[in-house]
């Protein structure tokens, strides 16, 4: 029986895995930290179960839902009926983007035709760019090399259209402004998600702390399929051998790495991944605060003219028994991701206040900040010829990862296909044209919708 070794156990990793041991092969997973799930994990703060950053996703994320059917765990999640997002700015009633049952694009006309933040003519300026938007050529060399906010520029929107509507939603997908985001990637994110089909940017999100719906389910799945599972084992080297790798001394027929690109760099062969796979990073700040009372009505709003992004009710999730819990995400964090925690609660506690007026009236029972400095790859212009496929220039190596040339921004889907593209790739080349693989490939270039 074919031996594969998976490193990492992140989306791509657990994937990938599960797509390999499902095929008849011998897999180990081997996962550096104690627990599976990578940068969608969850940890204890006293009685709170709190997740290290505010993950969701929308209806066209099949890859990921198919995942999540893998898992078992499809009904920890929930999806709105109907995309609905509150968007509020202090001192003014909310804004509502919410899309009707008329086909795409014309499923948000009444939304944005009322959208108060926006001037007459910024709104008609806008859907005039949406629809140019629309034909936009994602695999053009010269839409990957022109940025997001010059496009936008061209196209008559102006700073503020930029500013309190396209970068609602790219800055929380692309984990970048528009200045400083590739066109192509926005343009995946907006056609697929906005422009194509009428329910695709319904908005999911779990029930359930992350570090369950992926970790802990994710390693039962793999152990009851078969694989071996290696938790807290820290890959260090990952080298040819005879017919094979050796990962830390162990022979393997077939590798797949499922890391960050700087940890690929450090643990496979040398020179093995281009110079260009340096992608650099974008941070993520998030800031929890529990409240001693319900601030929130909804179960997430996206805030304008403010300090703040997205906040999210996560009382639920964390077991939080009275009160509220709310987390504040704060994406394309250059700025604040080194600034100290007492900076941070002067600044975000008083925006909360200014945006949820019951806020300024309830006692701050806890505060708190997570950060991740390496949440994503940073998604600038020029970025998708340094994305590396799946194959590598050793046969029987390679690559996944939200990083990885899947056409998708750094989101769980992004992390999920890359996982399914490594594995499509890994059973075609043991068997070419086989019916397994093909349906695999086939699954994967499909545009989710």
């Amino acid at each position: 029986m074919t031996s594969v070794a998976v490193v990492g156990g992140g989306l791509a990793g657990i994937t990938a895995a599960l797509r390999c041991t499902d095929a008849g092969l011998a897999v180990t997973l081997y996962e550096s930290r104690p627990r599976l799930g990578g940068l969608t994990h969850s940890f204890k703060r006293g009685d709170l179960d709190v997740d290290n950053g505010q993950h969701v996703f929308l209806r066209c994320c099949t890859a990921y839902l198919d995942l999540l059917d893998r898992l078992d765990v499809r009904a920890s999640v929930t999806v709105q009926p109907r995309l609905a997002i509150p968007i509020y700015a202090p001192g003014r009633p909310p804004a509502w983007l919410r899309r009707t049952g008329l086909p795409a694009p014309l499923h948000l006309s009444r939304s944005l035709l009322g959208y108060a933040p926006l001037s007459l003519a910024e709104r008609l300026r806008f859907a005039t760019a949406a629809l140019a938007l629309r034909r936009v050529d994602l695999a053009a060399a010269a839409t990957d090399a022109q940025s997001f906010g010059a496009w936008l520029a061209a196209h008559g929107q102006s700073r503020r259209a930029i500013a309190t509507l396209w970068d609602l939603v790219g800055v929380a997908t692309l984990n970048a402004t528009a200045d400083h985001a590739s066109l192509a990637l926005a343009a995946k994110v907006f056609q697929t998600g906005l422009l194509t089909e009428t329910d695709a940017a319904d908005i999911g999100w779990s029930l359930v702390p992350l570090g369950e719906l992926h970790g802990t389910a994710g390693q039962r799945a793999l152990e009851a399929a078969g694989v071996e599972v290696r938790a807290g084992a820290k890959v260090t080297a990952v080298r040819p051998a005879a017919a094979g790798f050796q990962v830390d001394g162990r022979r393997f027929d077939q590798v797949i790495s499922a890391v960050p690109p700087d940890v690929a760099e450090r643990v496979l062969p040398p020179g093995l991944l281009p110079p260009g796979a340096r992608l650099g990073t974008s941070p993520i700040v998030n800031v929890h605060v529990v409240y001693d009372r319900t601030v929130l009505s909804e179960p997430f709003v996206a805030a304008i003219d403010s300090p703040l992004q997205w906040v999210f009710d996560r009382t639920r999730q964390a077991g939080l028994a009275a009160g509220q819990y709310i987390a504040v995400s704060l994406s394309a964090a250059d700025d604040l991701i080194d600034r100290p925690v007492s900076d941070l609660r002067a600044t975000m506690l008083p925006a909360l206040a200014a945006l949820l007026p019951a806020a300024g009236r309830a006692e701050v029972l806890d505060f708190f900040v997570t950060r991740e400095r390496h949440a994503t790859f940073r998604p600038a212009p020029g970025t998708a010829r340094l994305r590396p496929s799946a194959a590598t220039t050793l046969p029987g190596l390679w690559l996944a990862g939200a990083w990885t040339a899947t056409g998708w921004p750094a989101t769980m889907e992004g992390a999920v296909r890359s996982g399914d593209s490594a594995a499509a790739a890994l059973l075609d080349h043991l068997s070419p044209g086989s019916a397994a693989s093909g349906s695999a490939v086939s699954t994967l270039d499909g545009v989710a919708t």
